[in-house]
Protein backbone atom coordinates (compact mmCIF):
# COMPACT_ATOMS: atom_id res chain seq x y z
CA UNK A 1 0.00 0.00 0.00
CA UNK A 2 0.86 3.80 -0.92
CA UNK A 3 0.45 6.74 0.64
CA UNK A 4 -1.12 8.99 -2.58
CA UNK A 5 -0.63 12.82 -2.96
CA UNK A 6 -4.04 14.81 -2.17
CA UNK A 7 -5.04 17.49 -4.94
CA UNK A 8 -5.36 20.67 -2.91
CA UNK A 9 -8.23 23.31 -4.91
CA UNK A 10 -8.49 24.49 -7.35
CA UNK A 11 -6.67 21.58 -9.19
CA UNK A 12 -9.19 20.87 -11.92
CA UNK A 13 -9.17 17.43 -11.19
CA UNK A 14 -11.62 18.25 -8.18
CA UNK A 15 -14.52 19.60 -10.86
CA UNK A 16 -14.42 16.24 -13.03
CA UNK A 17 -17.40 14.43 -13.10
CA UNK A 18 -15.59 11.58 -12.36
CA UNK A 19 -16.16 7.60 -14.88
CA UNK A 20 -17.74 4.87 -13.68
CA UNK A 21 -15.55 1.85 -12.88
CA UNK A 22 -16.81 -1.12 -15.22
CA UNK A 23 -15.08 -4.27 -13.11
CA UNK A 24 -13.36 -4.55 -9.85
CA UNK A 25 -9.95 -5.74 -10.06
CA UNK A 26 -6.90 -6.51 -8.46
CA UNK A 27 -6.00 -2.85 -9.42
CA UNK A 28 -8.94 -0.96 -8.58
CA UNK A 29 -9.02 -3.04 -5.20
CA UNK A 30 -4.95 -1.81 -4.73
CA UNK A 31 -6.31 1.46 -5.91
CA UNK A 32 -9.13 1.56 -2.65
CA UNK A 33 -6.40 -0.01 -0.19
CA UNK A 34 -4.07 3.03 -0.60
CA UNK A 35 -6.70 5.70 -0.74
CA UNK A 36 -7.82 4.20 2.64
CA UNK A 37 -4.41 4.52 3.77
CA UNK A 38 -4.01 8.06 2.40
CA UNK A 39 -7.02 8.91 4.22
CA UNK A 40 -5.89 7.27 7.74
CA UNK A 41 -2.93 9.05 7.35
CA UNK A 42 -4.38 12.38 7.26
CA UNK A 43 -6.87 11.55 9.46
CA UNK A 44 -9.70 11.84 7.40
CA UNK A 45 -13.22 10.43 7.58
CA UNK A 46 -13.46 10.11 3.60
CA UNK A 47 -11.80 10.30 0.40
CA UNK A 48 -13.02 10.43 -3.02
CA UNK A 49 -11.11 9.47 -6.36
CA UNK A 50 -10.63 12.90 -7.78
CA UNK A 51 -8.90 14.04 -4.54
CA UNK A 52 -5.88 11.49 -5.23
CA UNK A 53 -5.91 12.39 -9.29
CA UNK A 54 -8.21 9.94 -10.51
CA UNK A 55 -11.07 9.69 -12.63
CA UNK A 56 -12.78 7.42 -11.06
CA UNK A 57 -15.80 7.08 -9.06
CA UNK A 58 -14.38 5.59 -6.46
CA UNK A 59 -14.25 6.03 -2.39
CA UNK A 60 -13.13 5.30 0.56
CA UNK A 61 -15.22 6.28 4.31
CA UNK A 62 -14.42 5.91 7.74
CA UNK A 63 -16.28 7.76 10.43
CA UNK A 64 -15.71 5.58 13.22
CA UNK A 65 -18.11 2.42 11.89
CA UNK A 66 -15.19 0.82 10.21
CA UNK A 67 -13.94 1.15 6.91
CA UNK A 68 -16.01 1.54 4.07
CA UNK A 69 -14.95 1.33 0.16
CA UNK A 70 -17.49 2.21 -2.43
CA UNK A 71 -17.35 1.68 -6.11
CA UNK A 72 -19.88 3.65 -8.45
CA UNK A 73 -21.55 4.95 -5.13
CA UNK A 74 -24.79 6.84 -5.97
CA UNK A 75 -27.31 8.08 -3.21
CA UNK A 76 -31.00 6.32 -4.32
CA UNK A 77 -32.78 8.08 -1.47
CA UNK A 78 -33.11 11.31 0.73
CA UNK A 79 -34.78 12.14 4.01
CA UNK A 80 -34.70 15.02 5.77
CA UNK A 81 -32.35 17.90 6.74
CA UNK A 82 -29.33 18.19 8.92
CA UNK A 83 -26.71 20.88 8.89
CA UNK A 84 -23.31 19.86 10.24
CA UNK A 85 -19.43 21.33 9.78
CA UNK A 86 -17.21 19.98 7.47
CA UNK A 87 -13.98 20.02 5.98
CA UNK A 88 -12.15 18.82 3.25
CA UNK A 89 -8.89 17.13 2.68
CA UNK A 90 -8.22 18.97 -0.81
CA UNK A 91 -9.59 22.45 1.23
CA UNK A 92 -7.15 22.67 4.17
CA UNK A 93 -8.60 24.89 6.75
CA UNK A 94 -11.94 25.89 5.46
CA UNK A 95 -15.10 24.77 7.33
CA UNK A 96 -18.23 25.10 6.15
CA UNK A 97 -21.66 24.70 7.23
CA UNK A 98 -23.41 22.25 5.12
CA UNK A 99 -27.15 21.49 4.67
CA UNK A 100 -28.00 17.74 3.85
CA UNK A 101 -29.83 14.93 3.68
CA UNK A 102 -30.57 13.85 7.21
CA UNK A 103 -30.83 10.06 6.07
CA UNK A 104 -29.64 8.66 2.87
CA UNK A 105 -29.65 5.43 1.01
CA UNK A 106 -26.49 4.88 -1.07
CA UNK A 107 -26.00 1.91 -3.88
CA UNK A 108 -22.80 0.93 -4.68
CA UNK A 109 -20.36 -1.89 -6.02
CA UNK A 110 -18.07 -3.53 -2.73
CA UNK A 111 -14.76 -5.00 -3.83
CA UNK A 112 -16.02 -8.21 -4.63
CA UNK A 113 -18.16 -7.09 -7.28
CA UNK A 114 -21.30 -7.10 -5.85
CA UNK A 115 -24.16 -4.95 -5.25
CA UNK A 116 -24.18 -3.00 -1.88
CA UNK A 117 -27.14 -0.76 -0.34
CA UNK A 118 -26.23 1.64 2.45
CA UNK A 119 -28.66 3.39 4.57
CA UNK A 120 -27.43 6.12 7.06
CA UNK A 121 -27.97 8.74 9.37
CA UNK A 122 -25.80 11.48 10.72
CA UNK A 123 -22.30 12.26 10.17
CA UNK A 124 -22.08 8.66 7.89
CA UNK A 125 -24.95 10.54 5.84
CA UNK A 126 -22.94 13.59 5.62
CA UNK A 127 -19.06 11.71 4.52
CA UNK A 128 -21.72 10.09 2.27
CA UNK A 129 -23.04 12.74 0.51
CA UNK A 130 -19.52 14.41 0.37
CA UNK A 131 -18.01 12.01 -1.22
CA UNK A 132 -20.66 11.40 -3.88
CA UNK A 133 -20.25 15.16 -4.49
CA UNK A 134 -16.59 14.72 -5.18
CA UNK A 135 -17.29 12.18 -7.43
CA UNK A 136 -19.54 15.04 -9.46
CA UNK A 137 -17.08 17.70 -9.31
CA UNK A 138 -18.50 19.33 -6.22
CA UNK A 139 -17.26 20.15 -3.43
CA UNK A 140 -18.36 22.31 0.30
CA UNK A 141 -17.71 25.44 -0.64
CA UNK A 142 -20.02 25.16 -3.66
CA UNK A 143 -22.77 25.58 -0.28
CA UNK A 144 -21.62 28.91 0.52
CA UNK A 145 -22.88 32.30 -0.52
CA UNK A 146 -21.10 33.83 -3.68
CA UNK A 147 -19.21 36.68 -1.70
CA UNK A 148 -18.09 33.76 0.51
CA UNK A 149 -16.80 31.66 -1.37
CA UNK A 150 -15.00 34.38 -3.33
CA UNK A 151 -13.31 34.89 -0.19
CA UNK A 152 -12.45 31.18 0.40
CA UNK A 153 -11.39 30.67 -3.89
CA UNK A 154 -8.94 34.01 -3.32
CA UNK A 155 -7.62 32.75 -0.08
CA UNK A 156 -6.65 29.47 -1.51
CA UNK A 157 -5.11 30.40 -5.00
Amino acid sequence: MAILEIRKYPDKILRTRCKEVDLVDGEIRRLLDDMAQTMYAVSGLGLAAPQVGLDMRLATIDVGEGLIKLVNPEITSKEGTSVLEEGCLSLPNVQVNVKRAAKVTVTAIDTDNKPVMIKADGLLAHALQQEIDHLNGKLIIDFLPFYKKLFIERRTR
